[in-house]
């Protein structure tokens, strides 16, 4: 290839939808997406950090509507389903359920257990399931479309020893058995993944002690934390022809934490 080629965009003239696209793995994904030659809904819940975000992906040369929703309303999922295809131009060729209750950051660490985990099993759990369920039958009638929900990969193994660790075990899980059934469901039209993402530095990341930081980083096989950037680039071949052939599978980008 000459240097002065253009770059291969494997993503030219896809539409996408990323949920909880405003922040740490769901924004890298959607940038990750634009760059790639997509055009993106932004979905979140605050209208300012989504037109920021909109307004960097025009910057690329994609479209960016915005969408706003409270994905622990199940009204507020079918109206997000049902206003995404005219917002992208009458066609949805990828859907990614990234958007998740927030149970790290923020004091929520002292709130009770089981307020943490009717949060995650709202936004996580229930949102995820309630909309694939609408995005995928708008998808077969549209004859093609791919799903991807992001689990975690220590769901597979039974979380970590704490109280956090059991809550995203829990819901965790049930994203990863849902997607696995779902990919049965919806095939040939609609393929269904799953991204499993392990230690990844978000703002939760950023700010843990020094203690932690380093133990997770020496058990890591490749020896450091994930970015969100690596989470998105892994959603972008799962969007791309060269994973035409991969559904009901769980894709891990963890450093080899989890194998």
């Amino acid at each position: 290839m000459n240097e002065n080629d253009p770059p291969s965009l494997r993503l030219r003239g896809k539409t996408a939808v990323v949920t909880g696209s405003t922040g740490g793995i769901g924004r890298a994904i959607a940038l990750a997406f634009a760059r790639e030659g997509g055009d993106v809904l932004v979905h979140g819940r605050r209208p300012d950090a989504a037109e920021a975000l909109a307004h960097e992906i025009a910057g690329l040369g994609r479209q960016a509507p915005v969408l706003l929703a409270d994905l622990a309303q199940p009204a507020e999922i079918e109206r997000l389903a049902r206003d995404a295809w005219p917002a992208l131009g009458g066609r949805v060729d990828v859907w990614i359920n990234n958007a998740g209750a927030d149970v790290l950051t923020g004091g929520a660490l002292k709130r009770p257990f089981a307020e943490r985990l009717q949060q995650l099993l709202d936004v996580d759990l229930r949102a995820t399931a309630l909309c694939s369920r609408a995005v995928g039958r708008r998808m077969q009638a549209q004859g093609h479309g791919l799903i991807v929900n992001v689990g975690w990969d220590q769901a597979l193994t039974g979380g970590v020893g704490t109280d956090s660790g059991q809550l995203f075990a829990l819901a965790k899980a049930g994203i990863v058995g849902f997607s696995k059934s779902l990919a049965r469901q919806l095939a040939p039209q609609v393929r269904v993944n799953c991204l499993a993402p392990g230690w990844i530095e978000t703002e939760w990341g950023a700010h843990v002690s020094r203690q932690l930081y380093e133990r997770v980083r020496q058990q890591t096989p490749l020896g450091r934390w994930g970015t969100p950037e690596d989470v998105a680039a892994a959603a972008v071949f799962l969007a791309s022809e060269e994973a035409a052939f991969l559904t009901g599978q769980v894709l891990m980008v963890n450093g080899g934490v989890v194998m």
